[in-house]
């Protein structure tokens, strides 16, 4: 190769960096861009009902006194989902990584992934149509022999559409996006360490808690709090399998609500004050979500000392 075309080819090279170099930065700013527009639309129109009398406002207590039981319903239902479905989706993501056969791995990644794609308006009419009626005599026996506790208080619902119902209908939505991310980050252990852990005599089980989870750790704690938004922000399936009704602290019983679900009922039929309350409604679901995703940054920062590849 002579000289001028090495020349060329080196100038042809750099030029393609800033190229990309200059898209990715456009990129990167086009999001905070989009981010910032969206936040601002918000405020700008949630304003009225901030200001508003509070007789003005649904309830006649003021926007906070509106708000404040939806939101607890809202981190309700996305608690439990999670509470069911991360030591279910890591088990999965363990047995897919670490103990099926490789044929069989495949297919089961391959039908969890599947699972992520369903839309989530059939997973709310699995869970209205055959979930809460097949799941109703559970709750029965729940508020007859654990009634002194408030979580299963009676009198249950009839429909066994609560809360409740909802949550695992939640856990199930979520169950896939946590087992496909944390499956994809056990696959990455540096092998070295698990075969030194071998070695050292460990047992498959032995060697995945002092290689595999350690390594993991940032990862599964990413993977946890995208589902937690997934969930934070449901609507249509929370939609069709809650009873709305006033907060209680009874998960077998019609009541509570979440955010996402208060918009999607009421917003097509809303005028006026009303709209500007729903808009407000989502601020605070977008506050929220962003304080969750703030939360997940600083955690996996913290931990990141435990991650294999650094």
């Amino acid at each position: 190769m002579t000289t001028n075309s090495l020349t060329t080819s080196q100038g042809a090279g750099r030029a393609g960096d800033k190229v990309f170099s200059g898209a990715t930065l456009a990129a990167g700013c086009l999001i905070l861009v989009v981010l910032f527009g969206v936040a601002l639309f918000l405020v700008v129109q949630a304003i009225p009902a901030l200001v508003a009398p509070p007789a003005d406002i649904q309830g006649g207590h003021g926007f906070f006194a509106y708000i404040w039981p939806i939101v607890l319903g809202t981190l309700i239902a996305a608690v439990i989902a999670l509470v069911i479905a991360t030591p279910i989706a890591i088990g999965v993501a363990l047995f897919i990584s670490h103990y099926a056969p490789r044929r069989l791995a495949s297919g089961l990644g391959y039908v969890v992934d599947l699972l992520a794609a369903i839309p989530s308006v059939v997973y709310g009419a699995w869970g209205a149509a055959f979930l809460a009626p097949q799941i109703s005599p559970a709750y029965g026996w729940l508020a007859s022999n654990l009634g002194w506790l408030p979580i299963f208080q009676g009198p249950a619902s009839a429909t066994g559409k609560t809360i409740l119902t909802a949550s695992i209908v939640l856990s199930v939505m979520v169950l896939p996006i946590i087992t496909s991310l944390s499956r994809e980050i056990f696959l990455q252990t540096p092998k070295l360490h698990e075969e030194a852990a071998l070695a050292l005599g460990a047992t498959r089980w032995e060697m995945i808690k002092m290689a595999v989870l350690p390594f993991g750790r940032p990862g599964i704690v990413s993977a946890i709090m995208l589902g937690l938004g997934r969930a934070l922000g449901e609507t249509m399936a929370v939609a069709l399998v809650l009873s709305s009704g006033v907060l209680t602290a009874s998960l077998i019983q019609s009541g509570n609500q979440t955010i996402a679900a208060e918009i999607a009922l009421n917003f097509p039929e809303a005028s006026g004050l009303k709209v500007s309350t729903l808009i407000a409604a989502g601020l605070v679901l977008f506050v929220i979500t962003l304080g969750v995703n703030m939360i997940a940054r600083w955690i996996i920062t913290k931990h990141k000392e435990f991650s294999g590849a650094n």
